[in-house]
């Protein structure tokens, strides 16, 4: 082996011990640079500079109703089902399905010939029984008769009179007429039918004002007054109604536990349909300076309730006691105080004393 040979595998030797030597630190150096290059391409950048996001509102006190909710049902201000308080066959009929009438306008008439010829017949015999009376009154004047002849004479007028009222209440239950103003509803008879007391005609109601009934906790049933204002809105329509209890069961249902009432609705376009449902809000009281802040700015925990607060631009929690809940907001009864700036969105990412970054402020 020649001396260039020698030298050219000494070369190679050498440099496959350094090649050996300093591979473990080259394979980490590169790992490093790797793993440093996808985490700085995935890991999130907070905008603001690392700050959270976040909405506030500026705690301001304001007056709160005290509600009950509850359900109901909307009734008429008057119905009644039309029926004949006599049997006959019905002549004519005057009104129409769905119309509106006024009190008194008459409905239909039932044959009454029969009654018609009694009545005539009772008013000749009333005639003569007073010509009969006026001829006995003048002897008796003479004393040509006693008291007591006169006095059958007379019991005789008497009694054809009554006759005769009786004869007239009888035809006036021949002519049905509306008992109140308001909308009739379906026919179920036809001129020519015959009709007992029994047979229902059609149906009469009156919707303004609409009534609404429902019921309420025994625990409430102190703070209720004639008077007491309800809001409510029914299965058909969000359109928001208003009404005013005019009514109170004197006593409370021993099963359910509740007190009944009743309330007045106007309803000059009847849109209040009888028999409909209604989600009901009754206001039993009010306080001149609640707190109420929205419902996702609160956050359970074990004990109690916080929330978060801007204080010298970081967010610190504060410990508060809740009141009643709405569908939006609820009352903070205690933590809380005027001009205290409440954070309201972005609190899954806030943690204590975290810097935030201010960009709505609600009202």
């Amino acid at each position: 082996m020649n001396t260039i040979t020698k030298r050219l595998l000494t070369a190679l030797i050498l440099l496959v011990i350094t090649g050996l030597f300093f591979y473990p630190r080259l394979k980490e150096y590169f790992d490093t640079s790797k793993e440093t290059k996808i985490a700085g391409a995935v890991a999130p950048q907070k905008p603001g500079g690392g700050k959270t996001i976040v909405s506030v509102m500026v705690i301001s006190p304001s007056s709160l109703d005290d509600i009950v909710k509850t359900t109901g049902t909307v009734l008429a201000n008057e119905e009644v089902d039309i029926r004949s308080e006599v049997s006959g066959k019905i002549t004519h009929i005057y009104f129409k399905e769905g119309q509106y009438v006024q009190k008194g306008m008459t409905l239909l008439t039932i044959n009454d010939d029969d009654l018609q010829a009694q009545q005539k017949k009772l008013e000749y015999s009333k005639k003569l029984a007073e010509e009969n009376e006026f001829r006995q009154r003048r002897l008796l004047e003479k004393e040509a008769i006693s008291q007591r002849e006169y006095d059958v004479s007379l019991t005789s007028v008497k009694t054809i009179e009554a006759d005769i009222e009786n004869i007239e209440a009888q035809l006036a239950k021949t002519t049905l007429k509306a008992p109140f103003g308001g909308r009739l509803g379906l026919r179920y008879v036809s001129e020519g039918s015959y009709l007992t007391p029994a047979t229902r005609i059609s149906s009469l109601t009156n919707t303004n004002p609409a009534k609404v009934e429902f019921s309420i906790p025994a625990k409430y049933s102190d703070k209720i007054k004639t008077g007491s204002i309800i809001e409510y809105v029914t299965e058909s329509s969000d359109v928001k109604h208003t009404g005013r209890v005019y009514a109170i069961d004197p006593k409370i249902d021993p099963q359910t536990r509740t007190l009944q009432m009743r309330a007045t609705s106007p309803n000059a376009n009847s849109d209040l349909i009888p028999g409909a449902f209604a989600r009901i809000e009754l206001i039993i009281g009010s306080k001149k300076t609640a707190i109420t802040v929205p419902n996702e700015a609160v956050i359970p925990e074990m004990n109690g309730h916080k929330v978060y607060l801007v204080k010298n631009g970081k967010a610190v929690t504060r410990l508060v006691d809740v009141g009643n809940r709405g569908a939006s907001d609820m009352e903070i009864l205690k933590g809380l105080a005027a001009h205290d700036t409440l954070i309201i969105s972005g609190i899954l990412q806030i943690k204590p004393d975290a810097i935030v970054d201010i960009r709505e402020i609600r009202d």
